[in-house]
């Protein structure tokens, strides 16, 4: 898990003609991005970071010269390593180390995959996927909120779902 890549923001376009990029932030704004200097795996060197005041950023990247590069970096999603974020502290968690963790209820029955971490404001939610049905077709989702009474354990290898939470 700590080699696993954690995508932080999103290219949705350039900005001018410089070779600026603008970015869509998925961690805690621009400081989760700022602690990087580089992001895919060296791919792309930061030099240049700043708040757009429109909940997003604008960045300058060593290797975007000009409009037409910045143009090419369009829908490029910026990960580092897992390992290159900071330690959490108790209770604390990461997304993408929720996705992809089995699903159990406080039973023991399986459930499913997490498949996403959704927030609309009031806190996260967990998207969990059932097993594929005999036909071959996906399993049902349902959702669960990321609180104690609905999720009162979760370690790297699963989600714990309590009873009356499981749809």
């Amino acid at each position: 898990m700590q080699d696993k890549p954690v995508t932080l923001a999103a290219i949705t376009g350039a900005h001018g003609v410089t070779g600026e990029v603008r970015l869509k932030l998925f961690g805690e704004g621009l400081a989760a991005l700022k602690r990087h200097g580089s992001f895919n795996g060296g791919a792309l060197t930061l030099k240049a970071l700043r708040d757009d005041h429109k909940g997003g950023a604008i960045a300058r990247f060593a290797e975007s010269p000009d409009r037409n590069a910045a143009e090419a970096l369009r829908g490029t999603a910026l990960t580092v390593p897992r390992s290159a974020l900071p330690p959490l502290a108790e209770g604390e968690y990461y997304h993408a180390d929720l996705i992809g963790l089995a699903a159990v209820s406080d039973t023991g029955q399986s459930l499913g995959r997490v498949v996403a971490v959704e927030n609309f404001g009031a806190g996260d939610i967990v998207e969990i996927e059932r097993p594929a049905g005999e036909d071959g077709r996906p399993g049902k989702r349902f959702m669960v909120p990321m609180v104690e009474a609905a999720v009162p354990e979760w370690n790297d290898e699963r989600l714990i779902v309590a009873t009356p939470f499981i749809d």
